[in-house]
């Protein structure tokens, strides 16, 4: 008797997860509509006592994984005592509901303003909050506040 009553909980359970599951995915699918495709404008608050800010570019395209982008990055970081520093890296970004955790790697310094400045890639946290913002934190040889802009594709 026992096993019977396990094995009808069990098929009561699986038939109410198989009703319930596409009023589940909807409701995952409704609660995150935003697409973080193409490219973003960036800026942090300033940071080293003030004496530096980083602002740049973002260019977010499709990766065969799911949840997954490729990414190219330019970040201008300008700081009073060492002058402004333009640095090209390619990154990756995973996703993770409304989460975006971008990694990046240095492919070449366009401008340096100090000989044989040490530069660390530049990784950001962020959070999506709408389909043009973004916000978060530069996670790197430093930490701050970050706020991602989608670029507006006005006429110049």
């Amino acid at each position: 008797m026992l096993p019977r009553l396990a094995r009808m909980a069990a098929l009561a359970l699986a038939a109410g997860l198989m009703v319930s599951a596409p009023a589940l995915a909807g409701a995952e699918a409704e609660s995150d509509p935003v697409d973080v495709l193409g490219t973003w404008s960036f800026q942090t608050k300033p940071y080293r006592n003030g004496q530096c800010l980083m602002t740049g570019t973002m260019y977010l395209s499709p990766h065969p994984e799911e949840g997954q982008y490729t990414c190219e990055l330019t970040a201008v970081e300008v700081c009073s005592m060492w002058g402004r520093s333009v640095v090209r890296q390619s990154c990756k970004a995973r996703r993770f509901g409304n989460q975006v955790s971008i990694r990046s790697e240095i492919e070449e310094m366009l401008e340096s303003k100090v000989e044989g400045l040490i530069y660390v890639p530049d990784n950001f946290t962020l959070t999506v909050e709408s389909a043009d913002r973004m916000f978060g934190a530069l996670v790197s040889a430093v930490t701050a506040p970050a706020e991602f802009r989608r670029a507006s594709n006005g006429i110049s």
